[in-house]
């Protein structure tokens, strides 16, 4: 007879997921303002999306590798805990790097090196990102699953409201530079960097001091079905793909879900800035070197933060809201009310009004960080939980590499270069992610609170 994994105080879930905050203040000054550091290094807006494409990539080939080895492996600190610890390390090298990139130009373009940057940071964010995931599934028992995401929702939303919000912060308040010559980066966006690194380490080093992991015997007690595991010998990386062809109804169900709205996402990242700085503030097209386009770029930083906000509110009433609702129809609503907020930028002239739209889409937001996680975990053996959670990742990256690919030439060649389409689309297509998910099997729907 199987054991109950026992119910975990509040404090220690807050504990457990507090390195999401870091992560995600990385997360957060990367997605505001990748693109606006490569288009100051030269990147034409069409070409935008083909460098983000090393972002995803990595993502795809990176989680699965980390879920399938932190399954099978066990050291002093735990399995999941030396890769919170690796990721954070060399997630904060790129997050210095990255704006700082003009010096290493007379060995090889700052652009490339940005690029390559962006590679190691979302190599790094994703190494340390997809062992929290499967800690939730580790630690708590069903009952306090939608909770234990919903927690770490939160944190992602206070740290992304910090990143997006730091440059802004720093040129407005504190003064420091927010332009530069052309070709270099201002010195507000350079120290957001540098803070948003230390954050992450400090962070990070908070769950591994403050969180311990059930053994692997101690696991194999909560799921009768599963047997301890004693060493990394046993496993194969060929097992990847065996579980790949393997995965659970309810996952592919749920890949539908995430390619829609990870397509979305991606086009909001990208094309953001670009489509604000012309469309609201009237920046000529390709003009990345004026200072109207920073203050473009700034602007696009804090109203991330705010849609981060919203997410960080929105989580803690999404357990009971789910408990009410069930988890697919809060899904539902939450992707529909995203989506109609990203098409009403089109219709917007007035940049704070573009506030109003980004309150739907942080909570769209808010349920794509936790809802569906919540309906995998009940759907996937615990013993595989890590390598599954990895393999989910699939889901999340191959829509943003479909987008990654397309999206420039789609922007250039059928929208005319008006970056403000791409929105629109990523609108059309969060709906379509709402119609999704409605046809999902959650099948551990009777303990969601």
């Amino acid at each position: 007879m199987s054991l109950t994994r026992p119910n975990l105080r509040r404090a220690d879930i807050w504990n457990m997921s507090m390195g999401f905050l870091g992560i995600q203040m990385g997360f957060a000054l990367q997605n505001a303002n990748a693109s606006r550091i490569l288009q100051t290094f030269g990147a034409d807006v069409e070409h935008l999306s083909w460098f983000w494409l090393v972002a995803p990539i990595t993502g795809m080939i990176v989680q699965p590798i980390v879920g399938h080895y932190s399954d099978n492996t066990w050291t002093r600190l735990g399995r999941r805990r030396p890769y919170f610890l690796a990721g954070a390390v060399l997630a904060s090298l790129g997050l210095i790097l990255m704006p700082n990139a003009g010096m290493f130009a007379a060995f090889i373009p700052a652009l490339w090196v940005g690029a390559g940057m962006l590679m190691i940071m979302d190599a790094s964010f994703n190494i340390a990102m997809e062992p929290f995931r499967a800690l939730v599934a580790d630690k708590l028992p069903s009952s306090q699953r939608t909770l234990g995401f919903s927690v770490q929702t939160v944190l992602i939303g206070i740290g992304a409201v910090v990143g997006s919000w730091l440059p802004y912060v720093l040129a407005e308040w504190f003064g420091l530079g927010k332009s530069a010559s052309a070709g270099e980066i201002p010195m507000n966006l350079i120290l957001s960097f540098v803070v948003g690194a230390a954050i992450l380490i400090g962070s990070i080093l908070w769950t591994v001091v403050t969180t311990d992991e059930y053994t692997p015997e101690q696991l194999a007690d909560f799921d009768e079905e599963d047997e301890p595991i004693e060493s990394n010998e046993k496993a194969s990386l060929a097992d990847i793909f065996k579980d790949f062809a393997n995965m659970p109804d309810t996952m592919k169900q749920l890949g539908l879900v995430q390619f829609f709205s990870w397509f979305a996402l991606f086009s909001m990242w990208v094309f953001t800035t670009p489509a604000i700085a012309e469309h609201v503030f009237g920046v000529a097209k390709g003009d990345a070197s004026s200072d109207l386009f920073q203050e473009a770029g700034n602007w696009v930083g804090v109203i991330f933060g705010v849609y981060n906000a919203v997410s960080a509110v929105f989580a803690f009433f999404l357990p009971k809201i789910a408990d009410s609702l069930g988890r697919k129809k809060t899904h539902a609503v939450s992707l529909v009310l995203g989506g109609l907020g990203l098409i009403s930028i089109y219709f917007i002239q007035d940049k704070y009004w573009l506030l109003l739209s980004m309150v739907g889409i942080g909570i769209a937001w808010a349920s794509i960080l936790a809802m569906p996680y919540a309906i995998l975990a009940g759907s996937i053996p615990a013993k595989k939980m890590g390598v599954y959670m990895g393999i989910f990742n699939f889901f999340i990256t191959f829509p943003q590499i479909v987008n990654g690919v397309i999206g420039g030439p789609i922007v250039k060649h059928l929208y005319g270069g008006e970056a403000i389409w791409a929105l629109v689309t990523a609108g059309i297509f969060m709906i379509l992610g709402a119609w999704a998910v409605m046809r999902v099997n959650d099948v551990d729907a009777t303990t969601q609170n």
